[in-house]
């Protein structure tokens, strides 16, 4: 071979080998952008710092981390470590890697019906939660991810259109959710998946965070798959007091587990949020709000309610309106007026600003019965609201404007045949019935009333008679006894038909720390292999009992204490006495 070309070959070698470390630093390059492009965009969302490479390799090596909290769909929240979303399939992805965790890991059962509820609405089947699995691995082959780095609170609204919905089911168990979760404080983000804008009161959801909320439509400007870092999805169920008929009639829940105590702390907060304060006692000027609505189910002869309520009870009479007048300045209206008039409405939950002992009076329309639609009254019951609750309806026809050719979801009729609309107009009551578009309770929650002022003034009358007096009456205790100390017991046989048998204890121990107004023992004793057993309410610490108690028999005897007659103490171990 000659030298030119062996020179000549060694020169295509080199130009080869520097050929591809050029297109190696080139591919490595374009890998560096690309990794600064994601990171940028990431930080569009957040001002968080995130190093885009550090957590793509967590991603791809760890996977998708859940551990959950609750037992059932309608009661788990769930956190996520690397939670993503594809904006293009609008599914949410758990990446599965050989250090991935998945608890409970449910198997099929996670669609039945599904992980967990995205709102606080129980059981609703537009709120369902779930996501489509893959192997880590899959990453090489999908569009590059966008990080969130801030920890994130996932949630559906339920209705953000209605103040109701906004407060009830969206507002309140959000912040306690997020009171639930240390992670999940005031720099946390919020993000939307139900798919509304942002409707009317979104600045209401910004109280709760000093971030942007983030709506689904919004998450499809940043990317195609999006990867939470850190996130917890759901809400808790434990602060919403009603349901809203979509399996039974509407109601109040079973099992109310908030009180007004939690109620008014959520109050608090968020009109410190907004720069609010309640006028002291001392200071406060008496006066009467009654809501105005401009568009349906209007008060027709409103001036002259108003006229009836100023020189019944001599006070100042203001007019609110959600249409009108900003959030802020009618909760700082209400935060101290003494009482509260509206027609039925989502208005009515602003009732929860009110301070305590004041009034609230909600007003039906022709053939609507208060006691089927409860919200607010449920609302005003809660132990700790400490509200006054009145409802007046209006039992006259005549006093009465209908709109049957309004459209179906004002009210109208119109759309059905003319046998069912005479039926509807001579119906002298909304029967009971479930959610949502029941045309007879349309047609008379919308239709504008005159109200009856002589009857309004006599309901309003005999319902002030039972309001507590605030100088006399005390804030309801939320406070139990513990459980009774040293139970104890002695039996005696008399003869071989009779015996006693003698229970004793010591009070529970925090009872010598409280002031308590009455003070009660319940004791239940059952014969051994039984299924009933025998009550008793005593006042004092010890007591013989013989009636109904026979020698050589076994018994066991359980005691608690009772406080104020209904707030009930643990009941210690049982005993076993035999006599």
């Amino acid at each position: 071979m000659s030298v030119g070309a062996l020179l000549n070959g060694l020169l295509v070698s080199v130009v080869a080998a520097l050929l591809w470390k050029y297109s190696k630093l080139s591919e490595h390059a374009a890998l560096l952008e690309d990794e600064l492009h994601m990171t940028r965009q990431s930080q569009e969302l957040s001002q968080a710092h995130i190093d885009y490479h550090v957590a793509l390799q967590a991603l791809q090596e760890h996977g998708t981390r859940m551990v959950c909290t609750g037992k059932m769909h309608t009661d788990r929240i769930c956190r996520f470590d690397y939670l993503c979303y594809c904006s293009e399939a609008e599914e949410f992805v758990f990446f599965h890697s050989n250090a991935s965790v998945m608890l409970p890991n449910l198997g099929s059962r996670r669609f039945q019906p599904a992980l967990l509820d995205l709102s606080s609405v129980e059981d609703h089947n537009t709120q369902y939660f779930n996501f489509v699995e893959l192997p880590a691995a899959t990453l090489k082959f999908m569009p590059k991810p966008v990080f969130v780095p801030d920890v994130t609170l996932i949630l559906n609204r339920f209705n953000p259109d209605n103040l109701m919905h906004v407060l009830h089911d969206d507002l309140l168990p959000a912040f306690y959710t997020m009171r639930q979760y240390s992670d999940l404080d005031h720099e946390a983000r919020l993000v939307f998946m139900e798919g509304w804008g942002e409707g009317p009161h979104f600045d209401l959801y910004k109280l709760l965070s000093s971030k942007q909320p983030l709506l689904k439509e919004q998450l499809r400007n940043f990317g195609k798959l999006m990867c939470f870092t850190k996130s917890y999805v759901g809400l808790s169920k434990m602060t919403t007091w009603y349901q809203y008929g979509f399996v039974q009639p509407q109601g109040p829940k079973a099992n109310i587990l908030v009180s007004g105590i939690e109620i008014r702390q959520f109050a608090k907060a968020l009109m410190e949020k907004m720069n609010l304060t309640r006028v002291e006692e001392e200071k406060k000027d008496e006066y009467i709000i009654v809501f105005s609505r401009s568009t349906t189910r209007l008060i027709l002869n409103e001036a002259e309610l108003i006229l009836a309520l100023a020189q019944e009870f001599q006070m100042r009479v203001v007019t609110l309106s959600l249409e009108e007048q900003s959030f802020a300045s009618i909760v700082e209206m209400i935060s101290s007026a003494s009482m509260l008039v509206s027609m039925h409405g989502a208005q009515l939950i602003t009732s929860l600003f009110l301070p305590r002992g004041a009034v609230v009076v909600e007003l039906f329309p022709f053939a609507v019965n208060p006691e089927q639609y409860t919200p607010y009254k449920t609302l005003a019951s809660l132990p700790g609201m400490d509200l006054h609750y009145i409802s007046w309806r209006n039992y006259n026809e005549d006093d009465t404007v209908t709109y049957p050719d309004r459209p179906w979801e004002q009210g109208g009729i119109a759309h059905l045949d003319r046998e069912e609309q005479e039926r509807i107009k001579l119906s002298q009551e909304v029967p009971r019935h479930l959610c949502c578009r029941n045309p007879e309770w349309l047609f008379r929650i919308y239709q504008d009333t005159m109200v009856n002022i002589p009857s309004f003034l006599e309901v309003l009358k005999q319902g002030m008679k039972t309001k507590p007096n605030p100088k006399k009456s005390k804030p309801v205790s939320m406070l139990h006894p513990g459980r009774v100390r040293e139970p104890q017991c002695q039996t005696s046989v008399q003869t071989s038909t009779e015996a006693k048998l003698t229970v004793s204890w010591q009070i529970p121990w925090n009872l010598k720390y409280l002031k308590v107004r009455e003070v009660k023992y319940e004791v239940w004793i059952q014969e051994q292999g039984e299924n009933t057993y025998m009550p008793y309410i005593l006042p004092q610490q010890n007591y013989t009992f013989s009636e109904n108690i026979k020698p050589f028999t076994t018994y066991l005897v359980w005691v608690r204490c009772i406080f104020n007659r209904t707030t009930l103490g643990p009941f210690a171990d049982v005993l076993t006495c035999r006599t």
